[in-house]
């Protein structure tokens, strides 16, 4: 007898009946629910799931699930059986990696195929594809693969945290590293130096840009894939979630003809997103903008970029250089590393150029002093900057299941916040891929040169007088968002620790 129970948030595990495989093609699933064998179905492909049941003859009762946890448990049949396939083949191609399959990978992404319709590819093939796939589903900007002494494993970098993906044969993962490597142009016979490469796939109608890093460790060869934006996909400061009044303020910059914009903050803090959003609002047909960047991560029409390649010389100075031969209005630094960068920059703004740039500090203030670390003259730095942006990247607790944190209420003093105050931890369900967390919320402190700053230029300065005097005249601070953010129920104790909040 059928029956159709509705079974929500489940994190079920494959099981394999004869000819799982034929089933799976026709939506019918199979899992162990209270030691008792079961068909997993969903409402989206019910006419084909009873179309195929009502041929068999299966002792065993049909249950609809939600289709998130269809979702996962079709995902790792699909795996299991790429798996299968993969190690059938694993021995006899271990030698041959630069065989035809791996001309016809090549062509299949060259000629922009579409991976979501490639169901007769071969079995690496697919894997791969699967894994930009799942990449984009799960909002992941990294796709990272790594070989241990008996294994593979892929982690995906999700709301700036890595998250294990699956576990395959060291000797399969080997096999996928190499396709990767040769639908990057890279060389697989190459093994002992690191390389970089760039591909591009078109899933859902959709062409993304992915870069790719390889190198050598210990136990073999890691890559890391990140997958880039084009310029529509860029959201605005608003999007963000940066505060109306910081984005008002950089709009008002934005509106100067010369001068230097800065954005600082760790790895992975938003930095370039933010340049790009503030490049967009000033994209106008009449102006001449000019980017060099190490890599150009968000494609635009309208902004000529330019690729640094150490390899040719071509550099962040160098570049810089040249662009300033190129007339342009408003130029974008893609990071200040050095003393020669940042002073070319710096005449660059004083010269009449609107100049944005990054750099690596903590702290909005703390830019002045490792500008002048670096070697810049103060009187320089007073004449040319216009403010400092600092940002974080904050996760935001899942709606749906997010619960208070009795044990971090019991630490609120040490953070400066109310004991009565409500806090929320993580605890995970199938809306947030079971991490706690959903998308993540920008913030910002907003660090502007007045005139008393620029007094203070003229002596010896450090941080703390930089920061007293910012705070005194409006800035607010990120530790304070931090707290606000706590407050409102936004994110968790943990979340805010890890951020920066001590």
């Amino acid at each position: 007898m059928i029956s159709l129970p509705q079974i929500h948030d489940l994190s079920l595990e494959v099981l394999e009946v004869e000819q799982y495989e034929l089933a799976l093609k026709n939506f019918v699933l199979f899992t162990q629910i209270d030691n008792k064998t079961k068909i997993i179905v969903t409402n989206k492909h019910l006419v084909i799931a009873f179309d195929f049941i009502s041929k068999q003859n299966y002792p065993y009762e049909v249950i609809c699930v939600d289709e998130v946890s269809y979702d996962r448990l079709y995902n790792k049949f699909v795996e299991l059986k790429a798996d299968r396939q993969m190690s059938d083949i694993a021995t006899a191609q271990e030698e041959a990696v630069a065989d035809e399959d791996d001309i016809s990978i090549a062509e299949f992404l060259k000629t922009s195929s579409d991976i979501m319709t490639s169901e007769e590819s071969a079995p690496i093939i697919k894997f791969v594809n699967s894994l930009f796939y799942q990449a984009i589903k799960k909002r992941a900007s990294d796709i990272h693969i790594e070989l241990h002494e008996f294994k593979g494993e892929v982690r995906y970098r999700i709301d700036g945290v890595l998250t294990k993906h699956i576990e395959l044969d060291k000797k399969i993962m080997t096999l996928v590293i190499s396709r990767i490597k040769v639908i990057s142009d890279l060389d697989i016979s190459e093994k002992r130096i690191p390389q970089d490469g760039r591909t591009a796939i078109k899933l859902a109608g959709k062409t993304l840009d992915i870069r790719v890093s390889v190198l050598p460790t210990f136990y073999g060869e890691r890559v890391v894939m990140r997958i880039l934006m084009n310029s529509i996909d860029i959201p605005t400061l608003e999007q963000l979630g940066i505060s109306s009044s910081i984005t008002s303020s950089l709009a008002n910059l934005t509106q100067y003809s010369h001068g230097m914009i800065l954005v600082t903050g760790p790895t992975g803090s938003g930095k370039s997103t933010t340049l790009h959003s503030l490049l967009q609002k000033i994209e106008d047909p009449t102006k001449n903008i000019l980017t060099v960047e190490d890599p150009v991560e968000y494609k635009s029409d309208n902004i000529n970029q330019i690729q640094v390649n150490s390899k040719v010389g071509l550099t962040f100075a160098s570049g810089l250089r040249s662009i300033l031969r190129q007339d342009p209005d408003v130029i974008m630094v893609g990071e200040i590393r050095d003393n020669e960068t940042a002073t070319i920059a710096i005449q660059a703004a004083l010269t009449g150029h609107l100049v944005f740039s990054t750099l690596h500090t903590n702290r909005a203030h703390s830019a002045i002093t490792r500008l002048i670390d670096m070697g810049v003259e103060k009187f320089l730095i007073s004449s040319a900057l216009l403010g400092v942006l600092a940002q974080r990247l904050v996760r935001v607790l899942c709606e749906d299941c997010k619960e208070q944190d009795d044990i971090a209420q019991q630490h609120l003093n040490h953070f400066e916040i109310s004991e009565d105050t409500k806090i929320y931890k993580s605890v995970g369900c199938s809306k947030c891929n079971f991490t706690g967390y959903i998308n993540r919320v920008a913030i910002g402190e907003l660090f502007l040169l007045d005139k008393k700053i620029k007094l203070l230029l003229k002596d010896n300065i450090d941080d703390a007088k930089l920061e007293k005097h910012a705070l005194k005249h409006g800035m607010i601070s990120l530790k304070q968002q931090l707290q606000q953010l706590l407050i409102d129920g936004k994110t968790s104790l943990d979340e805010a620790i890890r951020i920066g909040l001590h």
